[in-house]
């Protein structure tokens, strides 16, 4: 099977793109061209798949990389069996040519509910953008294939549509133990992801003598606030660093942190950083949103801490710091908990079978859905 997968809002080596869907595809022997903004992320594609380089999206720049993009989707679709589109904005004015193959459209968010988190969208325009994602969303059930990341989004679409959960690789042998000296954070780093609650949070822990490391690339209005904090000391800032590499850097903490603000996009979305924690034995410490206190207390791998309380954040930290095993208790309640029910190769058989299905190739796995009905 040839498969034509295209982004030009996220980063190429984003995890569950390339290093699950794209991984899980090439371990199946299918064929990926891969079009996404390589030179712009400074990223170096893998040698098994064919890259295609277009310009970034970022902000209220996006046209130039969505003409680039829908120029090169025209161009490679032609010999797709399937494309592989991550980013709704590809959705708008997709070419002809690229509509008359079989499309599918992975739904990583509720782009509606998103926009109130989108720094870079003005406040007057969101409320008017919602109902036209809404209708876009409607449209493109009817015209294509949707894989959903999140059971919760469901309810936003008519027909039954199949559900790829963002989870992570666990190893077969449990990890060592945490450590007391470090606080880590995998993934963006926006106010809405709680960036400036783990600047304000990293001062106290500074003076006790642990250190929160910061992993990922930051929305253009924190960068400042990150960039002080390392010059102060009180936080290392690494960037953006390849998903798997990140949590190898992230292995030993005393806690990972998820401390996502109370944002409509976060209320019925897995926090995939939860479970990546999980996953490597870090005890948890996240705020209250449903699917992370749904994964957490359940599995006895953390401790939950207010909305917008950079101080709770921090006692809990210390807690796990002066308790070794509590911290050893948690790490490996959390490895047991996402070994059991988190294991990607899990669900990166059904993903695999499912895109054979939509493509005529059938394995037998995956069951082909009925019509969606024109409306």
């Amino acid at each position: 099977m040839r498969v034509c997968v295209c982004t030009v809002v996220h980063h190429p080596e984003d995890a569950r793109i390339l290093h699950r869907q794209i991984r899980a595809l090439l371990d199946a022997g299918h064929e990926v061209t891969y079009i996404a903004p390589f030179r712009a992320c400074n990223a170096t594609p893998w040698r098994q798949i064919s890259p295609v380089d277009v310009p970034r999206a970022t902000g209220r720049r996006r046209f130039r990389a969505l003409r680039a993009a829908h120029r090169a989707l025209t161009e490679h679709s032609a010999y797709a069996d399937v494309v592989l589109l991550h980013d709704p904005e590809l959705l708008v004015s997709l070419p002809r040519e690229v509509r008359e193959r079989t499309v599918v459209w992975d739904v990583h968010e509720d782009t509606a509910a998103a926009l109130s988190a989108k720094g870079w969208l003005p406040g007057p325009a969101r409320p008017v953008l919602r109902p036209a994602v809404r209708r876009l969303e409607r449209r493109s059930e009817r015209r294509h294939r949707l894989l959903l990341a999140e059971e919760g989004y469901r309810s936003r679409f008519r027909e039954n549509h199949p559900v790829v959960p963002n989870t992570t690789y666990v190893s077969d042998t449990p990890p060592g133990r945490p450590d007391g000296r470090r606080a880590v954070y995998v993934g963006q780093l926006s106010r809405a992801r709680g960036a400036l609650d783990m600047i304000e949070m990293a001062r106290p822990l500074a003076a006790e003598g642990i250190l929160v490391e910061l992993i990922g690339a930051a929305d253009p209005d924190v960068r400042g606030a990150l960039r002080a904090a390392q010059r102060e000391g009180l936080v290392r800032w690494y960037g953006f660093v390849p998903n798997d590499r990140a949590l190898r850097i992230a292995e030993g903490a005393t806690a990972g942190l998820a401390l996502l603000h109370d944002e409509p996009n976060y209320r019925h979305s897995m926090p995939t950083k939860v479970v990546e924690y999980m996953a490597r034995g870090i005890p948890v410490i996240t705020t209250p949103n449903p699917p992370a206190v749904d994964i957490v207390e359940p599995a006895g791998c953390g401790i939950v801490v207010p909305f917008g309380d950079p101080q709770a954040a921090a006692k809990a930290v210390l807690r796990l710091r002066d308790d070794p095993d509590y911290r050893a208790e948690l790490g490996k309640h959390g490895y047991e908990a996402a070994r059991a029910q988190f294991h990607w190769p899990v669900q990166a058989e059904s993903f695999v079978a499912q895109l054979e299905a939509w493509a005529g190739r059938s394995t037998g796995i995956a069951q082909e859905p009925e019509p969606v009905p024109e409306v």
